[in-house]
């Protein structure tokens, strides 16, 4: 270590014991904090750098480097993609449809990036006759892009406007883009159409406003359905939504609007031709799926899949012959796919469930970009099945595997062993937890990482992972808590765990830690807790009510200032967030959300070890978040004369990164590396020489 002041010494200011000041991007002690914070989290983890490498190694070993993507046929050509073994982007390549010594490279990522610290493609969309490409790019991490187009395979790239949204789609007449624009507060608030002249020199003119959302708390965004007769201008919040509707051919036409927006609900359409689809949970808080006449979809709707108590209707893909659901049982925290096959007249031929590889498991579809496909492409994975790609055949049943990811080393995905717990929460409700480990280890209590999320409805069905081989192989165990918040057990697992029941989601993760020492599984001396982004909400306000139940925490980028960044709505997604969180200008909300938001709620003992991390360019985490954490954490172990070598508060902010981190892959799994070290020390896997 070097004798150098702690930073937060150095930089403390007597009259900001909050440590606001922290917000001022341009004040440039501020980065001089956040790089003097960097130096100190690095002079304390250079004893593990070794391990750092040989983690890193270690996974670079197990991984197949050179990756060849899955080739995907469209109308005119076969497309996938390459990443070399040194790369960190891929190229893309082409032939013509059944001419593959026609091989052409089509679009180099990896050129592109070269030139800058961060790179990263929002979208790319080919035109219908896949003689062009658009796409957005951002080199900042700021999510603020840039569209480009060029004519495939070797055009020159035409940078066509700057500072747009992610989003792109052709329009059908084959002339006409379609982007959005942010307001202020980086919302996408406007859809616009852009028409190009496509030709040796191609161009384009001015930008046309399409639809534009007024109201804070709503998003735009972008979509065309399969049978590529419609665009779909969408404006969603947290809890409603509301499409308009534009003839694909015809992008000019004004949008009309399908079903104005009702406040809490949601609906989403896809359509057949003659008919449009709608699922939604108007009266129906588990969703259903009604289907109406395509030339008066105002009329009286047919239902075709009812609400049901113990299932949510997640997802409907509507085909040619007729539809893909998807589907999640609430019991078993289960998603599950199911085929809806309509003949000629519309009369239901087929209605089944595809079996599933292995529960729990991920299951969903892969590409499918023709609406008369009849071999339907899956994905599938789970915690110790690598990702797998299958082809069904819908007319003769045939399944056949067309790749999976291959993993190479020591520790084979049939060496581990996945299981399913229920913890019981502090109201009596069961949480899923589910954990993966070395077979041979099971049924010996086990130090132990403990994921979990916990917000917006997001699943995390299970995900395999090379990196966290080299976790399992070093004899921990990986352990998922699926609390309240997240859509594990469908929409009331949503519900149930945001606003006013927001405090359910810490006392689940915490009741999930107890379950695993309990059934004996994981070590109680030896459990390390990992947020992300809202994750780290999670994180943070379980370890304020508890620290002692955990030996360490990583939280990564961590959203801990919540009553400060909700009441700041000039801020990115603050507005947007209001009906996951609250409206704190409400008494009721203010006084809920201060209640539980970390930063405001630190105890008078210290958490236990802490890894943070942040990034300068994140818009929707600001760097001050963890930044502030880490100043707080840091003052109030030294006021408990704890031993920042033994029990130390790290802070690493990427100066060059945004909300997701490194945009390269060997420098994102180098980082990665860098937190298993810190991991595998604080579980007492591996030792730290100072």
């Amino acid at each position: 270590m070097t004798d150098a002041p702690h930073p937060t010494a150095a930089f403390r200011r007597a009259d900001d014991p909050d440590w606001h000041w922290l917000e001022q991007r341009d004040d440039p002690q501020v980065t001089a904090f956040l790089e003097a914070a960097n130096a100190h989290s690095r002079a304390w983890l250079a004893p593990l750098d070794d391990l750092t490498e040989r983690l890193y190694h270690g996974h670079l070993a197990r991984r197949e480097l050179a990756v060849h993507g899955l080739p995907t046929a469209l109308d005119h050509f076969t497309v996938w993609s390459e990443t070399a073994v040194d790369a960190d982007h891929p190229v893309w390549w082409r032939h013509p449809n059944g001419e593959p010594e026609r091989r052409e490279p089509f679009f180099d990522l990896q050129r592109r990036a070269a030139d800058h610290a961060f790179f990263e493609v929002g979208d790319m969309s080919l035109s219908p006759d896949e003689r062009w490409m658009a796409w957005s790019e951002d080199t900042q991490g700021d999510e603020i892009f840039t569209l480009w187009l060029k004519r495939l395979p070797d055009g020159e790239p035409l940078a066509l406007l700057e500072e747009i949204g992610p989003e792109l789609c052709w329009a059908e007449d084959g002339a006409t883009l379609l982007f959005t624009r942010y307001d202020a507060t980086q919302r996408p608030e406007s859809i616009w159409r852009l028409p190009l002249t496509l030709g040796a020199t191609p161009s384009a003119g001015e930008p046309a406003l399409m639809l534009r959302e007024d109201d804070p708390e709503f998003w735009l965004g972008l979509g065309k359905t399969r049978s590529r007769e419609w665009l779909m201008l969408e404006s969603a919040s947290k809890d409603t939504s509301e499409i308009h509707l534009v003839p694909a051919d015809a992008p000019a036409t004004a949008p009309t609007l399908f079903r104005p927006r009702e406040r809490g609900v949601e609906y989403g359409v896809d359509h057949r031709p003659g008919h449009f689809y709608v699922l939604h949970n108007r009266e129906a808080p588990h969703f259903c799926l009604d289907r109406v006449d395509e030339a008066a979809p105002q009329g009286e709707p047919e239902r075709l899949i009812e609400h049901r108590q113990d299932t949510t209707l997640e997802g409907i893909d509507a085909f040619s012959w007729g539809l893909v659901a998807s589907e999640r049982d609430h019991q078993q925290a289960q998603v599950c796919l199911r085929v809806i096959e309509l003949d000629a007249d519309h009369a239901l031929r087929r209605d089944e469930y595809l079996p599933l590889p292995e529960t729990p498991c991920s299951l969903g579809l892969a590409d499918a970009p023709h609406f008369d496909e009849r071999r339907l492409r899956l994905r599938e994975e789970s915690f110790t099945l690598p990702v797998t790609w299958t082809e069904l055949d819908l007319d003769s049943g045939e399944r056949r595997r067309l790749k999976q990811q291959p993993v190479h080393g020591d520790l084979r995905p049939d060496q581990l062993t996945c299981e399913r717990l229920w913890a019981t929460s502090h109201d009596g409700e069961h949480v899923p937890v589910s954990v993966v480990m070395r077979a041979d280890l099971a049924g010996h209590p086990l130090p132990t990482l403990l994921y979990g999320y916990g917000a917006y409805g997001e699943t995390l069905d299970p995900w395999f992972s090379v990196a966290r081989l080299e976790l399992l192989a070093r004899g921990a165990a990986f352990a998922v808590a699926h609390v309240r918040g997240g859509g594990d057990r469908g929409e009331p697992w949503y519900l149930s765990g945001k606003l006013e029941h927001k405090a359910n989601s810490f006392h689940d993760f915490l009741a999930a830690r107890d379950a695993l020492v309990e059934q004996g599984v994981s070590d109680g001396e030896r459990i390390v807790a990992y947020g992300a982004s809202a994750g780290g909400l999670l994180v943070g306000a379980s370890l304020n009510l508890s620290p002692e139940r955990f030996c360490a925490a990583v939280l990564d980028v961590p959203f801990v200032d919540v009553l400060r960044t909700m009441e700041n709505p000039d801020l990115p997604l603050t507005t947007a967030e209001y009906s996951e969180w609250g409206d704190p200008r409400e008494p009721a909300a203010h006084r809920r959300i201060r209640d539980y938001s970390p930063l405001d709620n630190l105890p008078e003992r210290p958490w236990p070890p802490v890894f943070l991390q942040g990034s300068w360019h994140d818009t929707r985490v600001p760097y001050w978040e963890p930044a502030k954490l880490y100043a707080r954490l840091s003052e109030l172990a030294v006021g408990h004369g704890v031993d920042g070598r033994d029990h130390p508060t790290l802070l690493r902010t990427d100066l060059e990164a945004g909300h997701g981190g490194a945009s390269g892959r060997f420098k994102g799994w180098h980082d990665n590396a860098r937190q298993d070290a810190f991991i595998l020390w604080a579980l007492g896997l591996e030792t730290r020489e100072a």
